[in-house]
């Protein structure tokens, strides 16, 4: 399967981690493709880019890919030459669908949240859309699958919920990771050393935990022999929710970040 032709607006380290593993898999020809950048960036062969959207038929699809606070410069700029392209796609954390049909006009607005690891197609992409019929969010669905999870969200109200799971989600962890180093290195470890168990660790647990039928919870405590030295380090981070608590409030202040930005973006 192969998406077409597609434009792609913005290519930072998200949009280009999306079009090297799409280019790598064959779901889009480098040859299909057009990009609008401020400047060049390192793209894979054959991908064209400019500074103007190319002359010629509209594409099967526009993604924007640029930061959201650069919504109005893009509309300005090139609104005009996309109107009614049939699929567009936005990857912009904060700005709703209606945000973006008051200033472009697409037969389908597509709402997407990746997250960084789809460049390994380990990632989670989380799909919104209130127009798109059933081909085409089948069409957008099988694009997507190379990337990891695909996970479409009903409800638009819960879109900056899941941006601030998934999408925001990997730079909480490698806190974290940074973190659980340390502390290994707190206890005389060199440093570089507890980095890469701290790494090795998280990545085969998460490995684990998504080839099990168990709940992460239940792997904890698969871990933890009572009284033994896992028990009483989990003890620390479950005396009164610690670890809970913490994380509750960290994917509160994201959501409530998009929450902010989306009402810029109206």
């Amino acid at each position: 399967m192969s998406l077409g032709r597609l434009w792609l607006i913005g290519c930072g380290n998200m949009g280009g981690a999306m079009l090297r593993r799409w280019i790598e898999t064959g779901v889009v020809a480098a040859s299909d493709v057009d990009v609008v950048n401020r400047t060049d960036r390192d793209l894979p062969e054959g991908v064209r880019q400019a500074r103007e959207l190319p002359d010629g038929p509209l594409p099967d699809m526009v993604m924007l890919a640029m930061k959201p606070q650069q919504i109005d410069e893009i509309a300005r700029s090139h609104a005009a030459r996309m109107a009614g392209v049939p699929i567009l796609m936005s990857i912009l954390a904060g700005v709703e669908a209606p945000a973006l049909a008051a200033r472009f006009e697409a037969g389908a607005i597509v709402r997407a949240m990746p997250n960084l690891p789809v460049a390994l197609g380990k990632g989670v992409v989380g799909l919104h859309s209130d127009g798109a019929s059933a081909d085409e969010r089948e069409s957008v669905a099988a694009l997507m699958a190379p990337l990891g999870l695909v996970e479409w969200v009903a409800d638009a109200g819960l879109f900056d919920a899941v941006t601030a799971l998934a999408g925001s989600g990997p730079g909480f962890l490698y806190r974290f990771i940074d973190a659980l180093a340390e502390g290994g290195a707190a206890l005389g470890l060199p440093a570089d050393q507890a980095q890469r168990l701290a790494v090795a660790t998280v990545e085969g647990a998460g490995l684990l935990a998504a080839a099990s039928d168990d709940r992460p919870a239940a792997l904890a405590d698969k871990v933890a022999s009572k009284g033994g030295s896992t028990r009483a380090g989990l003890n620390v981070l479950d005396a009164d929710g610690a670890l809970k608590v913490l994380l509750r409030e960290t994917l509160a202040a994201a959501e409530r970040r998009n929450r902010e930005m989306a009402a810029m973006a109206r």
